[in-house]
């Protein structure tokens, strides 16, 4: 059954969504789902997009995941024109519909955060409300991130805040505020949308990562599937 796109958005810059969304990719692959991932614009690296292209195992070409990619480390939109190129909404949302079609499952890495511009008068929101798709918020679980939780999603259209969730992704090392960043980011969005992601260290392994418990039941409740053990995720979507 066709299920609505996952659009892994973010407060900011670096702060997990490949991660997220390659693990995203991963986990439906091993439940056998058919999963698409697609990082529309890269501008500098294409490493998100090959990290995702490896979490797909093939599935998709490194063009077909991320089909716009220009060469400057800057904003998309300013690195498409230094390249006399334009990215605009329609293309974006047509290529993500495209690949859509062949699977039952799409998920859509957003670059920088949701107003961050990827190409022409189009960012993230405008894409989310596009495809009508789901966001999944990550931010960094620190000092700071319920203020750039709750900013992000006042900025979304309310018919998709209403449907988003929140990952809190967690860092190796923790400070004063960690522990109690759900609880009060709860005092004004729904706990059970709110998602703590554990830290996988430095450098892992997508296979290993998906072996630990709490990763799987983590994004079992980001995607509302059932866990291993058939009983139903806390997502309650």
């Amino acid at each position: 059954m066709k299920r609505a796109p996952f659009f892994i958005t973010g407060t900011g810059t670096g702060v997990g969504k490949t991660v997220l969304t390659a693990l995203l990719a991963r986990f439906l692959r091993q439940s056998g789902r058919r999963v698409a991932a697609l990082k529309p614009v890269c501008s500098g690296s294409r490493a998100d997009a090959r990290r995702l292209a490896s979490a797909l195992g093939g599935e998709l070409t490194l063009d077909e995941i991320n089909p716009w990619h220009f060469r400057a480390p800057i904003a998309p939109v300013l690195a498409a024109r230094r390249e006399q190129q334009r990215v605009t909404l329609p293309r974006m949302a047509a290529h993500a519909r495209r690949l859509h079609g062949g699977f039952d499952w799409l998920l859509v890495e957003g670059a920088g955060g949701l107003l961050s511009p990827l190409g022409e008068n189009a960012d993230s929101r405008d894409l989310i409300a596009a495809l009508r798709a789901i966001p999944v918020i990550a931010g960094p679980n620190r000092l700071g991130v319920v203020n750039h939780l709750r900013l992000t999603l006042a900025a979304l259209p309310s018919a998709a805040r209403a449907r988003a969730r929140v990952v809190l992704m967690s860092s190796e090392k923790a400070d004063a505020a960690t522990g109690t960043n759900a609880a009060l980011l709860a005092e004004y969005f729904a706990a059970d949308r709110i998602i703590t992601f554990p830290w996988l260290g430095r450098r892992f392994r997508l296979e290993t990562a998906l072996k630990n418990v709490r990763v799987r039941n983590a994004l079992s409740r980001v995607l509302s599937l059932e866990t291993d053990r058939g009983s139903p995720s806390r997502g309650g979507f």
